[in-house]
């Protein structure tokens, strides 16, 4: 999978960032495709996070998720991936990722992976 992923990602300033509000984002048609049997995964994705300088342009985001249509790739790789790439861009002050996949073979999996900056960020505000 390509490093340049993220690259599609856009922010924009924070208006208020000596305030801790939380912004949550719903993807509810997520797809990707099972590295194993070749076949579509779906999802709903519930990005939770706290700004700290920069918030996600929304159709950046829905670019950057449009990627991974055509990728093989675990939920749980993919969840995390997510995260890292968010993370990355945003340097966010903390954030979580709920990844709910749809049934396949009676089995649903719900993957959530959690960032929190560290604590000498949090004191800068």
């Amino acid at each position: 999978m390509s490093d340049r992923f993220r690259e599609i990602l856009e922010t924009f300033a924070n208006q208020f960032p000596g305030r801790d509000y939380t912004i949550e984002i719903r993807c509810p048609e997520f797809t990707s495709v099972c590295p194993k049997t070749g076949q579509p995964d779906f999802g709903v994705l519930t990005f939770t996070y706290t700004p700290e300088a920069k918030c996600v342009e929304l159709k950046s985001l829905k670019l950057y998720l449009q990627q991974f249509r055509n990728e093989g790739i675990f939920f749980e790789h993919v969840t995390n991936r997510i995260l890292d790439d968010l993370v990355a861009v945003l340097q966010p002050r903390r954030m979580t990722l709920l990844a709910a996949f749809n049934a396949r073979g009676g089995i649903t999996t719900n993957v959530t992976a959690t960032y929190e900056a560290p604590k000498s960020s949090a004191a800068r505000r």
